[in-house]
């Protein structure tokens, strides 16, 4: 996409009139030669989309930007034989529909335009719930988010602020050459459990230049239907001075045989499809491990802590935050191992981590009962992968169970239990899901929580602070910690866990 802008810009910079007739025609000749990717190709189309509208103005006023977008939409969908929703298609649509209906009330470009790009956001945010693919990668669509970071700078540029990070992208032969108009168009992560034999095998792209005379609309329709009836994946788009040609088929041949009846062909590439695939298996294969770790947790402290580890996934999860059983078997095919050990790290996502399992029947699961990331982190600290799967359970289990865990947080409501009566607000500690500390103070509560539960045996107590604490802190408590017993060793890290003020362990 960044290159299909480059591409663009290149050709408006050598406009040297006020003409917007010849702004717009430049504008989309300059990213249609550009156009590189799936995402490339779609923008360029919402550009041409755009500059068709406006070509025609003197001046564009909100409400001829909104109808130039909502027909930059309309040519994005056109370009793509089977649209996918969750996609920039998806982000580019709800824009243009935010954008007419606005324009209806204001004719402020400035509000129009921060207008659609909080549509466009809220827009974007949704797309890992369209498809399947963000979903399982935890990200939001690359092309989407990439259309919400050009219109950023769309508005930053028509109220002359600075983009940071502009002079990277400043025109030289460098940015926009290439030694193919099209590079590689897989644009979203591998599962490589279910890679199968491919129905067509060649990439084929080119342009087609110096169309003939006798060349219609109707015949780039038919090339396109044609397309289609050879293969997938098609991208057949442009007008009667230059066309952009994408398509995966058994016979390149023909594509090509077809295309020449309109004009010369330009920039001609095919790659062996078939090929890539052989590799994708291959280096699937070689990387391919014995055993793979999976952790839930909750905060990016913990998080960073679990990935330090080498725990191939983690995912977000614990107390009001569950993940499904889905999540986790999305987070489980993302690693490539034959068998997975999963660690919960909370008594209310076993379950789910429990039937994640039927969701995954290529690989070998295992669920360890960890309740709490405490718990989590003494079971990976017990992994090894020199060791066989029979001997990493056992480790790990016996190097959990003797793991002591409490939590300092707050209550929600008012309550008794047992002999502590407990108002909304008061700071509780936990000890196995138990209160057995209370007041008003964090300190105060997590100091008595911790005096509970040392015992003649322990001599060590980690503590890790949430996203309610400082580090200033918990750095200048764990030093009265310290001196409050000298005898015992107190180490800190940061969790980030949201609700609980610290998590610690006592060993």
């Amino acid at each position: 996409m960044s290159l299909t802008l480059v591409s663009a810009v290149k050709e408006i910079s050598a406009v040297t009139s006020t003409s917007i007739s010849e702004f717009a025609d430049r504008l989309a000749k300059g990213a249609l030669r550009g156009a590189r990717g799936n995402s490339g190709v779609i923008l360029s189309q919402i550009l041409k989309g755009f500059a068709n509208i406006i070509a025609g103005c003197e001046q564009v006023d909100a409400r001829t930007f909104a109808k130039g977008w909502k027909e930059g939409a309309k040519l994005a969908y056109s370009a793509v034989s089977k649209p996918k929703e969750g996609t920039i298609l998806t982000v580019v649509r709800g824009m243009a529909e935010e954008a007419m209906d606005v324009a209806k009330r204001t004719n402020n470009i400035e509000k129009l335009m921060n207008a659609i790009l909080a549509k466009g956001e809220e827009v974007l945010a949704q797309t890992p719930d369209m498809l399947e693919p963000l979903k399982r990668a935890g990200v939001v669509d690359s092309g989407g988010f990439g259309l919400i970071t050009m219109f950023k700078g769309l508005i930053m540029g028509y109220l002359d602020q600075e983009v940071s990070g502009a002079d990277e992208y400043a025109l030289n032969e460098k940015s926009t050459s290439s030694d193919s108009a099209f590079p590689d168009d897989a644009e979203m992560v591998v599962d490589y459990d279910s890679l199968e034999e491919l129905d067509f095998g060649y990439c084929t792209e080119f342009f087609i230049i110096n169309i003939k005379k006798r060349t219609t609309v109707t015949d780039i329709d038919k090339l396109r239907d044609y397309l289609n009836e050879i293969g997938n994946s098609v991208i057949c788009i442009g007008d009667l001075d230059l066309i952009k040609v994408h398509v995966h088929t058994n016979n390149p041949g023909k594509a090509l045989a077809k295309a020449i009846t309109l004009g010369e062909l330009d920039k001609v590439k095919i790659e062996n499809m078939m090929e890539q695939n052989r590799q994708l298996r291959a280096k699937y294969k070689a990387e391919r491990k014995s055993i793979g770790l999976l952790s839930v947790c909750a905060g990016e402290g913990f998080a960073a802590i679990f990935k330090d580890l080498l725990v191939d996934q983690v995912i977000e999860g614990g107390q009001t935050m569950n993940p499904s059983a889905e999540d986790i078997a999305n987070a489980i095919r993302r690693i490539n191992a034959d068998n997975v050990i999963v660690l919960p790290n909370n008594k209310n996502i076993y379950l789910s981590a429990e039937q994640s399992r039927t969701l995954v029947p290529k690989k070998n699961i295992f669920v360890l009962p960890t309740k709490d990331m405490p718990q989590g982190l003494a079971a990976v600290l017990n992994f090894s992968p020199d060791a066989s799967l029979q001997e990493n359970l056992e480790n790990m289990t016996m190097g959990f169970t003797d793991i002591d865990a409490g939590q300092v947080t707050y209550a929600v409501r008012d309550t008794v239990i047992d002999k502590f009566t407990i108002k909304k607000g008061d700071i509780i500690g936990l000890d196995k899901g138990n209160i057995v500390t209370s007041g008003k103070g964090v300190e105060e509560v997590t100091t008595a929580l911790i005096e509970s539960m040392l015992k003649e045996d322990k001599e060590v107590v980690t503590l890790y602070y949430g996203s309610d604490v400082t580090e200033e802190q918990a750095n200048d408590y764990v030093d009265k910690l310290q001196t409050a017993h000298p005898d015992i060793e107190f180490i800190l890290h940061y969790g980030g866990q949201p609700l609980y003020y610290y998590i610690l362990s006592v060993e």
